[in-house]
């Protein structure tokens, strides 16, 4: 059991990191694009050359590479401080640092360590880092 769970790993990794980024890039069309919902109410999206322009353009070109195991730790290294500024700078307030759920800050911590993750295991054995340069 233990071997098959072993063999079964880069398949589990890619598929985490494969969701991870489609749901990360769904951040940035929301604020672009309102799709699949509206971030601003329904007035139209965010402009390109503001902090919420700057964070999806982020979010759609790093929510990619993730998901593609392109660059992968750089990319995780920008995202994790994006998302620890988003939690840190625009979530918690010195009241609600430790109550995530609160101040509704959740996603953004755990985006943060997923990357902060991948900044240190790589993309796996199944992405385009470890096929074009071989390494994780």
């Amino acid at each position: 059991m233990n071997q098959t769970l072993e063999k079964l790993s880069p398949v589990a990794f890619l598929l985490a990191r494969v969701v991870v980024g489609y749901m990360f890039l769904l951040h940035g069309t929301a604020k672009f694009f309102e799709f699949p919902v509206s971030m601003t109410g329904g007035n139209g999206s965010v402009e390109i050359f503001s902090l919420y322009g700057f964070a999806a353009i982020l979010e759609i070109v790093g929510g990619i590479l993730i998901a593609l195991g392109l660059f992968t730790r750089p990319t995780a290294f920008l995202l994790s401080g994006q998302m620890a500024y988003a939690y840190f700078g625009v979530h918690a307030t010195a009241e609600t640092l430790f109550q995530p759920m609160l101040n509704k800050g959740e996603l953004a911590a755990m985006y943060s360590l997923f990357f902060l993750v991948l900044v240190f295991t790589g993309a796996g054995k199944l992405s385009l880092d470890h096929k074009l340069f071989g390494k994780n």
